[in-house]
């Protein structure tokens, strides 16, 4: 109460005391260097102080963990994944500027720290600790913030209130089923009501991170390096202390045997941002690698497409003005705009513009560059400008790669061991027989591996943003990027245009995304080989349902042809009455 000066960072004069005896900024937790020597020993005697302490925790007796939370588990696991992030070539300023703060944001409104919970909720904290201020500190054993903060002037957290009652109690009722001090707590109905951590929200906090800081890769690309073991996720809490004993109950929470999806990551992060009152993201404008025009470029080079084909994606993109910075722009809580995914938005144009241009009826596509060819006067492969684009070849090209991509990926993911090489237990009392029957299950595999010859696994390849690539060098044709499509085209009025004047809708009437889920309903029977199989090609490079694009080029589609749809249906109603 003494200290009146206000916050260098926000102006405020809302103080409070870290474990070390610094001030720090309740509004915007900026730790000063100014500190406060304790005079009054008499006060701390009678005090409860329950925070987080960076001193030494009750050691467990049968098993020598100390005692830990759910939260630093999760906190080590964005540590161990914002590291990889930054190994991958991302900013490091994303690790302790924007990832921490966002972090501290959720750890403060979901009140397990920064905070003072109300009397009432005491009871229903989260996790308990032992009121104490006489301890020692450890060296070995690394304080909550300093995980994911390197800076040595930033305090210990602060929970007034977060951490209640006795850990004596808790700690003996629950450690037979849970190695966390809270763990059993974590899981109680009571929690369901508030955005509670799991882990596939750690992957929707660093999609989160690279998107306040407009990093070129996107969500697909993000979850593909999480399959492919760039970025740590599966069996992640291998990486945990020696002390951070896991059983019971807190492998419900950190083991994960599934692939992270998709739509559960991407709703999440959107969760998340309305849950945090995060303000406007920083702008997508036309330079960041997630507008559209530069996904758009990205895409086609790797589906092995024409580069010619760009120019009508920008124009597509500009014509409906889903390139504008408003429309790209994540504003959390905005109920009135609509969340974007940038690369299957990206996708879905391409999509549209083959429509357009081939219409992937299962027809034209195949004859319209032969029909053009033979009413020349004379038979040409090849002009000034390099090779006509064939649809008919680019799709027996790419099938044939894709085909064996899919394979290769179908028996890694098959192969793929998901125990993790430490042994896990439920119960302290069982910890004997797993070790045991662990240490056995090694020795067979070890056997009959030298047994068959087998060939040890090769080490996982450098990561690359693509998953096929196609060298111009080759002289088997196999590149399509500089053929041409002027087999397609016309030119009226000084404009190129298509010689295809028709064009097909997915669907005439969109549904309600609220109530389905999706804007429209995608069947493979219903619908062309041809446009499925440009679906399954993207589809596989983003590693998304066909549905999620399908939904994309619907949207586009209506976007696009939104006054004939509309003097279609006002006729077809006029008809009924």
């Amino acid at each position: 109460r003494d200290f009146n000066e206000r916050c260098a960072q926000c102006s405020e004069v809302n103080w409070g005391l870290t474990d070390g005896g610094r001030f720090y900024c309740r509004s915007c937790h900026n730790v000063t260097e100014r500190t406060r020597e304790v005079v009054n020993t008499d006060f701390i005697t009678n005090s409860r102080v329950q925070t987080i302490s960076k001193g030494s925790r009750k050691q467990e007796k049968n098993d020598g963990g100390s005692e830990w939370y759910i939260c630093e588990g999760f906190q080590l696991v964005l540590k161990k994944q914002v590291e990889a992030l930054e190994a991958l070539g991302v900013c490091p300023q994303m690790k302790d500027e924007i990832l921490c703060n966002f972090w501290r944001c959720y750890l403060q409104k979901s009140k397990q720290a920064y905070c003072k919970r109300p009397a009432g909720e005491a009871v229903k904290a989260l996790s308990v600790c032992e009121s104490s201020t006489d301890v020692d500190s450890d060296p070995e054993r690394p304080s909550l913030l300093h995980l994911l903060s390197l800076s040595e002037s930033e305090g210990d957290l602060q929970t007034d209130c977060s951490f209640a009652s006795s850990v004596s109690k808790v700690s003996e009722s629950t450690s037979v089923y849970s190695g966390s001090v809270d763990g059993s707590l974590y899981l109680m109905k009571s929690q369901k009501e508030k955005l509670r951590m799991t882990m596939p929200m750690t992957l929707s906090f660093c999609y989160m991170a690279l998107l306040w800081m407009r990093e070129p890769i996107t969500l697909s690309e993000l979850l593909r390096y999480v399959v492919e073991g760039h970025i740590p996720y599966l069996n992640v809490f291998q990486h945990f202390p020696e002390k951070m004993k896991l059983c019971g109950l807190d492998l419900k929470i950190f083991c994960v045997e599934s692939w992270p999806v998709y739509e559960e990551v991407f709703n999440k992060m959107h969760e998340l941002a309305a849950y945090l009152d995060l303000p406007r993201f920083p702008d997508i404008t036309e330079s960041c690698f997630l507008h559209p025009d530069m996904l758009c470029m990205k895409y086609l080079m790797e589906a092995n497409l024409p580069d010619e084909l760009h120019n009508w994606t920008c124009r597509v993109v500009k014509k409906i003005g889903i390139g504008e910075v408003d429309f790209l722009t994540l504003v959390p809580g905005n109920k009135s705009t609509r969340k974007v995914k940038y690369d299957v938005l990206a996708a879905a144009v391409i999509v549209v513009v083959l429509k357009l241009l081939f219409l992937l009826d299962d027809h034209y596509e195949c004859f319209s560059v032969i029909s053009f060819i033979s009413s020349q006067t004379k038979v040409y492969i090849f002009y000034s400008g390099g090779p006509y684009f064939e649809f008919k070849k680019w799709y027996e090209v790419v099938k044939h790669s894709l085909d064996v991509q899919q394979k290769k990926l179908d028996e890694e993911r098959a192969k793929y061991l998901w125990r993790c090489e430490k042994p896990l237990f439920y119960s302290v009392k069982n910890k004997a027989k797993v070790l045991k029957r662990r240490q056995m299950v090694v020795n067979l595999q070890n056997q009959f591996g030298k047994l068959s010859s087998s060939v040890q696994r090769a080490e996982k390849p450098n990561p690359s943003s693509f998953q096929l690539s196609w060298s111009e060098k080759n002289t088997d044709g196999s590149c399509f990027h500089r053929h041409s499509l002027k087999g397609i085209l016309q030119e009226k009025r000084g404009l190129l245009t298509t010689m295809n004047p028709d064009y097909w809708l997915c669907t005439v009437k969109l549904c309600n995304e609220k109530l389905c889920g999706h804007l429209a309903h995608y069947k493979e029977v219903e619908f062309p080989q041809s446009y499925h199989f440009v679906l399954g090609l993207f589809s596989f490079l983003l590693q998304v349902q066909p549905s999620y694009i399908h939904d994309e080029v619907c949207m586009i589609e209506h976007k696009l042809f939104n006054k004939k749809l509309y003097k279609k249906l006002k006729y077809n109603t006029v008809l009924r009455k």
